[in-house]
């Protein structure tokens, strides 16, 4: 296992795979929460049973894997039906989580988790947290040429996640990322090393 984890974050288009992508070349284990819930959601998936058995087969496309789409726009127009798909998802996503942390090896760990502050349910795993931060006009733009989503849903989905200046004044650690892969990745390599020299030293 490793022996330390750093919790990475930040809002929606902020390009955390990126950065946990470059952060893999070092070595960097990766557990990202984001893609277990996708393996949860895939046809067969381990959450999709109780899912369409709690929303309906309107949640479950013809290929058997949820409807991301239909499943968003219940979650948007009912804030009810979001705690109930979050009863659902986070216990098992936790769970195959911390199963892939206790196999990771390495120094210290990254673990992806969009929604870290606003769920608190990894807190007690974390030995930092690094959010990801970019201009919101750039969030928004990002998302709609990645997602093809208008900017009201873009916009939505960004109201529904903590603000940005509190999700900054509650990192122990910040990347920039307004300036390009280049620029990005030179963040990258300065917080491995920041990290192997000081969470090894930590005895916390």
């Amino acid at each position: 296992m490793a022996d330390k984890v750093v919790g990475l974050t930040g809002g929606i288009g902020s390009g955390k795979s990126t950065v946990a992508d470059l952060f893999a070349t070092h070595g960097v284990a990766v557990i990202d929460t984001d893609k277990i819930s996708h393996q949860l959601t895939a046809a067969g998936g381990g959450a999709m049973a109780a899912i369409a058995a709690a929303f309906g087969p309107q949640v479950v496309g013809a290929d058997g894997a949820l409807d991301r789409a239909a499943m968003r726009g219940i979650v948007f127009a009912d804030p009810s039906a979001r705690s109930r798909l979050e009863v659902i998802l986070h216990p098992l996503i936790r769970s195959e989580s911390e199963r892939q942390l206790k196999l990771a090896e390495g120094p210290y760990a990254l673990l992806v988790v969009p929604l870290l502050f606003e769920t608190g349910h990894y807190d007690a795993l974390l030995a930092r947290v690094l959010v990801v931060d970019c201009d919101e006009a750039v969030q928004r733009r990002r998302v709609m040429q990645r997602n093809g989503m208008d900017e009201a849903t873009v916009s939505a989905i960004m109201a529904a996640q903590l603000p940005r200046a509190e999700r900054l004044a509650r990192a122990d650690d910040v990347i920039d990322n307004n300036d390009g892969l280049a620029v990005l990745t030179l963040q990258v390599d300065a917080k491995h090393r920041y990290y192997l020299a000081n969470l090894i030293a930590d005895p916390a």
